[in-house]
């Protein structure tokens, strides 16, 4: 049976081999009678017509103000589905006089039950018009958002309308808020990823006990603190008409705002009937840079994973004072921090293949001992923060610190034609390629319109960053220097120098004080 077999698969080899063979005698003689070049145009084809931007129409983004104060902001776009959301002037940096976590409470009991809905009556009603919500908070803002089909829209605005002004805000509900939390808490402690820790603490640092330096993230003692008293205050003192923008993506303008009247105006929010205490004002006050160093030095050995355990990593960010996002040098921090990039230490291949930016190339293609090393620009409405995010060994953590004072020191020196152009090429390209989402035009139409109460098109950002020279680098460099430094470290944090010694080599010679044995490495 098995010679049966043998030879049976033979003939069966042999035969599709002859197969094969006549398959590519045909092709060679299909392809040898095509005579297409594909440098040339093809004959009797017409001219190809190149489009340019200046050809098209573009979207107008329109802004309607309502009576009451509320505005109104849409731009239409191609698609069966349509976002319509509620940006409120409101977030951590307003919680001077609140417990600190009200908008983090508030994000996770977004789309609750309200005055005229039970929760799975809300969720029933949202899925009949096939749509998504999200609840988002930050320092300077709480979005509220739906996607839905855009033929469904107006009875969508009615549950944003009831999402935003009517939650019942229950203990249950509360009590559920308290639980999401706590493990997104736990979470964020756990995550190997450091960045949302070091955001945060550089944060603290350099905007000390005021507005933007107010914790993002609930403080794990006031988890079972915060009370629904707490939480109806601040919703009747920043959820007014006044800080309210209420906008759409995909829908027509002058009917959206007629929905947004019916809705959002001549109703009474579900804590106009309740006992709320009217000794709070909105804060007002603008945000001050202090400088500084905070730190949480902790045994990160806990980490490492059963299998294939990772190093244990400390880390550092360094960081001064940039400008708002009202200021002209918003668009040189935008390049700047395109052109130092960064990321991390591992890819295929080796440290940063094909990657051109300063902290691949100068920094980890240079020192192996780095696993990591970004820069971040976060820009707000009366100031901002540029930094420098750093991992390494413990061991290695003063020789990190003062790899980045170096290149800090570096951005007031000329810049090459080709490092800026590829630099301003980049973020032009990550802004249009973002903007090829849905949910990215309705987050930029809000924010621009909630800040400054118009929204700037995706042509005149391209021309002012095609604008941005080296020496408004340079310029805008020298300035952000001049200000105190800001340092957040966490981990193993013996051999991270002190702010004194970081504020001394900045102002000096740019050289941390050496500490014997591992000086060479910046000879």
């Amino acid at each position: 049976e098995a010679r049966v077999f043998v030879a049976a698969m033979a003939a069966l080899t042999c035969r599709f081999s002859l197969l094969l063979r006549r398959f590519a005698v045909a092709l060679q003689r299909s392809s040898s009678s095509i005579s297409c070049s594909m440098d040339k145009p093809l004959p009797g084809a017409p001219s190809p017509r190149h489009v340019r931007i200046e050809d098209l129409p573009g979207q107008q983004t329109k802004v309607t103000t309502l009576e009451n104060g509320i505005k109104v902001a849409s731009e239409d776009c191609y698609g069966q589905y349509c976002t319509v959301g509620a940006l409120l002037d409101a977030g951590s940096r307003y919680e001077v006089d609140f417990p600190s976590g009200i908008s983090h409470f508030l994000s996770k009991m977004a789309f609750q039950s309200t005055t005229g809905y039970t929760y799975d009556a809300l969720a029933q009603e949202i899925e009949r018009h096939g749509g998504m919500v999200d609840c988002q908070y930050h320092r300077d803002t709480i979005m509220y958002g739906i996607t839905a089909y855009r033929s469904d829209c107006s009875p969508v605005v009615k549950l944003l309308s009831e999402a935003v002004f009517r939650p019942v805000v229950s203990d249950e509900e509360i009590l559920a808020a308290r639980e999401r939390v706590a493990f997104e808490l736990e979470d964020v402690e756990l995550r190997l990823d450091p960045e949302p820790i070091l955001t945060e603490l550089i944060h603290v640092a350099a905007f000390r006990d005021n507005t933007l330096g107010l914790p993002k993230l609930c403080p794990a003692g006031n988890v079972s603190n915060i009370s629904r008293q707490d939480l109806l205050d601040y919703l009747c003192c920043y959820y007014t008409p006044s800080r309210l923008t209420v906008c759409g993506v995909g829908i027509d303008h002058d009917s959206f705002v007629e929905m947004v009247r019916d809705n959002f105006t001549d109703t009474k929010t579900s804590w106009s009937n309740t006992e709320v205490s009217a000794k709070f004002s909105p804060d007002t006050s603008i945000s001050q840079y202090t400088g500084g160093m905070e730190t949480n030095d902790r045994d990160m050995s806990s980490h490492k994973l059963v299998v294939n355990p990772l190093p244990e990593l400390a880390h550092v960010a360094l960081g001064f004072e940039s400008c708002s996002f009202t200021e002209p040098d918003f668009f040189s921090f935008a390049v700047l921090n395109s052109l130092l990039g960064g990321g991390g230490s591992f890819s295929a291949g080796g440290p940063g293949k094909g990657m051109y930016s300063r902290l691949y190339l100068d920094v980890l293609n240079r020192y192996s001992w780095v696993q990591n090393a970004t820069a971040y620009n976060h820009a707000y409405s009366d100031s901002g923060l540029f930094c420098m995010y750093g991992s390494s060994a413990p061991s290695d953590l003063r020789e990190l610190v003062q790899v980045l004072i170096t290149q800090f020191l570096r951005l007031t020196e000329s810049y090459g034609e080709v490092e800026l152009s590829r630099a301003k090429e980049q973020v032009k390209s990550m802004l249009m390629m973002n903007l090829e989402s849905r949910n990215i035009v309705f987050e930029d139409v809000g924010r621009q319109v909630l800040a400054t109460g118009y929204r700037q098109s995706p042509q005149e950002l391209c021309t002012k960053i095609d604008a941005v020279s080296g020496h408004q680098l340079q310029d805008a460099c020298e300035r952000m220097l001049k200000s105190p430094p800001s340092v957040a470290a966490f981990g193993n944090l013996r051999f991270l120098p002190s702010i004194r010694e970081i504020s001394s080599a900045l102002a000096g010679s740019g050289r941390l004080q050496s500490e014997g044995k591992r000086v060479w490495r910046f000879k």
